[in-house]
């Protein structure tokens, strides 16, 4: 009979830090997969600890938690016909080591370590872990089964090792967070590999919000190409027509499972053709990123719901429908908190996108504690003209009043500020800056407007929220403003959003200078220039901010660690 594994891969959530209740959602894929048939479950990177545990790693008491996990595990694969794979840290000696360990019939049959330890952007396993030896393969049940961790697949050694030493098939687990663009360039170095290799790989990413991080799941098998099939220049195979090479794909920001057949066939072993999940569109893929981390920050650390203010514009309205889609309505609840600035237009608009999304509304006017400060500081103020320290005042009183409602009612705050305000200072500390977390913390303000526009089109799957036109129109038309004072508008200090983005896309994601920058946009070098020094100066304002969903390349936080006090201006 030809040989034949059936591999049950679960794209879980773990929740860092809460062993027992990862080993419960272990436990409970084991059953999962004896009772479908499956010789194997593969369960995702570090997945007894949660990923990434940062310095959790640096407590020895922590990693001995979590072998002890994995060892109670192991007991319950005893007189079972289903083995498991599972990520974990593990101790070697005096080292910590992020590694795979496969369980079978009682016991903790294999250990393998990660050797490619990433150290870059929102990643620094080099600190807290130590890199293994390059991995031999697994022998299992008359197979030989590859196991590298994430980053050892992102180049070609470890897979030409395991070939080499071999591997018939190569499954990888990982814990690889959401940024725009990423399944693609995952796709393309998976075939690079079955490109160099020649065998079938399946790639298992974990799924759910954890801090800024956000999994998307998306895990998929990729089989050699057949031949008379070319790839594309770029290295990638067809992907909108046949998809030959692809054997499974599973949905994205969902847990979910696919149990997978690696079977002999004429060309060799193979993944059988399985489920095939919808891909979403990049606009749609970033909302529900946002929807989730929203969720999972909440949810895991147990708060009933969230509280934020509503202003009549754009960026508390998308805000508020995040956190609908995430919690329901019912766990939502807007505050309106005009002053004299306040247009009633805005006013008017707020209270549509609470009706719309049917969340709990207050409106609190702020005209008394204002008032207030201003008197207090009259005297000290006395003959000097009025400038942002009033408008400042206003901001500051609003963030006062919420955090009281934070504070009374258990709810979590989210501040609303996107990430082209928080580049450049537009944002007030103590102010509109207060929160525990911040959705739209790393969406430019001309992505605010796209997936305010998605949003109103049509409902993504997952999310909680009403059909239907959730944003005003008259939101989506109007200028934007803070309305501190009299006919203010954001272009009274800063270019047009589409420029300003642009400049800033092109200095944070593209770390391009002023010239290269000014060049690459047709745009004068002075203004470039400003934007940068904009950009420097705030980062005092953006260390003491929430965090936020990641969603580009360089978010603000882990991926970006410039320095306060800094006199470097890049020409």
């Amino acid at each position: 009979m030809a040989r034949k594994l059936n591999i049950l891969f679960v794209q879980g959530d773990p929740y860092v830090g809460d062993l027992p209740g990862n080993a419960a959602k272990a436990r409970a894929a084991l059953e999962k997969g004896a009772h479908e048939g499956a010789d194997l479950v593969v369960l995702p990177e570090l997945f007894i600890a949660g990923y990434p545990p940062q310095d959790l790693v640096l407590r020895e008491s922590f990693v001995r938690a979590c072998m002890h996990e994995v060892e109670e595990l192991a007991e319950t694969t005893k007189g079972r016909g289903t083995a498991l794979v599972i990520g974990t840290p593990w101790m070697d000696g005096e080292k910590a080591h992020n590694s795979v360990a496969l369980l079978e019939d009682g016991e903790v049959r294999a250990v393998r370590h990660k050797t490619d330890l990433p150290n870059y952007g929102v990643f620094d396993e080099k600190r807290v872990f130590s890199p293994g030896a390059a991995p031999e393969p697994v022998d299992f049940r008359g197979f030989r089964l590859g196991l590298p961790i994430c980053e050892d697949i992102w180049s070609p050694e470890v897979a030409r090792h395991l070939k080499e030493r071999g591997a018939e098939a190569l499954i990888v687990i990982n814990g690889s967070p959401f940024e725009v663009g990423k399944q693609g360039v995952r796709k393309h170095l998976i075939r690079q590999r079955i490109g160099e290799v020649g065998l079938p790989i399946a790639y298992l990413n974990m799924v759910g919000g954890q801090d800024e991080l956000v999994f998307d799941g998306g895990s998929f098998a990729l089989n050699p190409l057949p031949e008379g099939v070319e790839a594309h220049e770029n290295g990638s195979a067809p992907d909108e027509s046949g998809e030959e090479d692809i054997a499974f794909r599973l949905e994205r920001f969902e847990t979910a499972s696919e149990l997978a057949v690696l079977e002999e066939t004429p060309a060799g072993l193979r993944f059988a053709r399985g489920h095939m999940a919808r891909r979403p569109d990049e606009l749609e893929a970033i909302w529900r990123a946002c929807v989730l981390g929203v969720r999972d920050y909440v949810d895991k650390n147990h708060f009933p719901g969230v509280v934020l203010g509503l202003s009549g514009g754009i960026d508390s309205a998308l805000a508020a429908t995040i956190a609908v889609d995430a919690l329901g309505p019912e766990r939502v609840h807007c505050v309106m908190l005009p002053f004299r600035y306040t247009s009633p237009e805005s006013l008017e608009d707020a209270g549509e996108v609470a009706r719309r999304l049917g969340v709990d509304y207050d409106v609190i006017p702020i005209h008394p504690p204002v008032e207030g400060f201003f008197a207090a500081l009259e005297k000290r103020f006395s003959n000097l003209p009025p400038d942002t320290t009033e408008e400042n005042l206003q901001s500051r009183t609003r963030g006062v009043i919420l955090m009281a409602l934070s504070n009374k009612f258990n709810l979590m705050l989210l501040s609303t500020g996107n990430k082209s305000e928080m580049a450049v200072g537009y944002a007030t500390l103590y102010g509109d800056m207060n929160g525990g977390y911040n959705p739209l913390k790393d969406l430019y303000k001309t992505t605010v407007y796209e997936l305010a526009h998605m949003r109103n089109e049509t409902r993504p799957p997952g999310c909680l929220g009403p059909e239907g036109a959730v944003i005003p129109e008259r939101i989506l038309l109007k200028p934007p403003s803070a309305e501190l004072r009299p006919d203010q508008k954001d272009e009274d200090t800063l270019p047009p959003y589409e420029i300003l983005d642009a400049i800033l896309h092109c200095l944070i994601e593209e770390k391009r200078s002023v010239h290269e920058t000014a060049e690459k946009l047709n745009l004068d070098e002075a203004l470039v220039a400003r934007v940068q020094n904009m950009l420097f100066v705030a980062e005092y304002k953006r260390r003491q901010a929430p965090p936020g969903v990641k969603i580009t390349s360089t978010s603000f936080g882990r991926d970006w660690r410039y320095p306060i006090t800094n006199a470097y201006r890049e020409k």
